[in-house]
């Protein structure tokens, strides 16, 4: 005979009096409250990520294998060139440890304004919406040493606690490297449209731009393309029209040149080498957005917050990225026309 099972057999409903109520506000603890008041700010910042996906048109993350490559100075310029077009457009600086966004915009004073349990952005030129931890620092030379899950905890709040409204583009930009920062973001914005890699043309930079690539297509996100940064140094003058003249090159070696018919003579000058960014882009099979010249207007831009864009809207900088978001927007344009739509 077999023994007893341990198993009830009772399948109806538990006795009302045996359930047990959950606490009301007046009658929790101190730890319940924490509790709970931590569940519905978490339920609300579900329900604002799954808003931002109706309200943002286009989002688009900004990486690069390895730092130095003027990454964030490229995201500001994506963000600019799309601003200055008059498209409403938001940048998130997600590098939590070395946040610098603020400072190249010239806005690292602004207090933000929060308004029930919002965040609003700062407004940068051409009405650009703008969030960075540099804005929450009290102490800017201060490090911020934090470990993962503390600053995967911020990055979440950036992201579904900020009031960005209606966009047509936000410019997500990342600290060097393909770990948490980006990962995060990954898993937790919906919606996100691709990814644009930043790189410089020496090996070293293409190798780890390589990573980022690879990084895109394992969380399964459209590389957009990649950006060759710093490719080369542009010499500009005057002199007779339509002569031959020698300048002076680096390592005083001479470079011929031929100005035209107004006078106007330019060469570029390849510090860093040139193309890389091309050939990376060809052999990984993703798009190659542009290059971008080398211009220590940028440098000086950086430092003073005026952007090359905002301090020369009309210059080859400027240019130079006009082309890059033209070929983005076109990369958008291209893969929304290519999902398969059943009628």
């Amino acid at each position: 005979m077999m023994p007893d099972s341990p198993i009830s057999h009772h399948s109806g409903p538990e006795p009302i009096s045996d359930i047990k109520e959950l606490p009301s506000e007046d009658s929790a603890s101190p730890e319940q409250k924490v509790q709970m008041e931590q569940a519905y700010a978490q339920m609300m910042r579900k329900m604002r990520m799954t808003k931002m996906d109706e309200e943002i048109k286009h989002k688009i993350m900004v990486l690069s294998g390895k730092g130095g490559v003027g990454k964030s100075t490229v995201s500001v310029g994506l963000a600019l060139s799309l601003a200055r077009q008059g498209k409403k457009v938001g940048l998130m600086d997600i590098d939590i440890t070395g946040p610098n966004v603020p400072k190249m915009l010239g806005i690292e004073n602004v207090d933000l304004h929060v308004e029930n349990g919002q965040i609003f952005p700062a407004i940068g030129p051409h009405g650009l919406k703008v969030i960075s931890m540099a804005f929450l620092l009290e102490d800017p030379d201060k490090p911020v040493i934090w470990r993962g899950p503390i600053k995967l905890g911020a990055i979440q709040q950036f992201i579904g606690d900020v009031a960005w409204g209606e966009l047509d583009a936000l410019i997500i930009d990342f600290p060097p490297g393909t770990s948490d920062e980006p990962l995060t973001v990954s898993q937790s914005l919906p919606g996100i449209d691709g990814v644009v890699i930043v790189t410089t043309p020496q090996e070293v930079a293409l190798l780890d731009s390589r990573k980022s690539i690879n990084f895109a297509k394992t969380v399964s996100l459209q590389c957009l393309g990649v950006v060759e940064n710093m490719s080369g140094y542009n010499l500009k003058g005057s002199a007779p029209p339509d002569s031959e003249i020698s300048i002076i090159g680096p390592s005083g070696i001479p470079i011929d040149v031929h100005t035209d018919s107004t006078g106007s003579w330019s060469v570029t000058l390849d510090i860093f080498k040139s193309g890389g960014g091309a050939s990376a882009a060809e052999e990984l099979e993703v798009p190659f957005l542009g290059s971008l010249p080398f211009d220590p207007g940028i440098v000086r831009g950086g430092d003073d917050g005026v952007h090359r864009i905002i301090a020369e809207p009309d210059g080859s900088t400027a240019e130079a990225f006009d082309l890059v978001v033209k070929n983005i927007l076109s990369e958008l344009d291209g893969r929304k026309s290519s999902k398969v739509r059943i009628s």
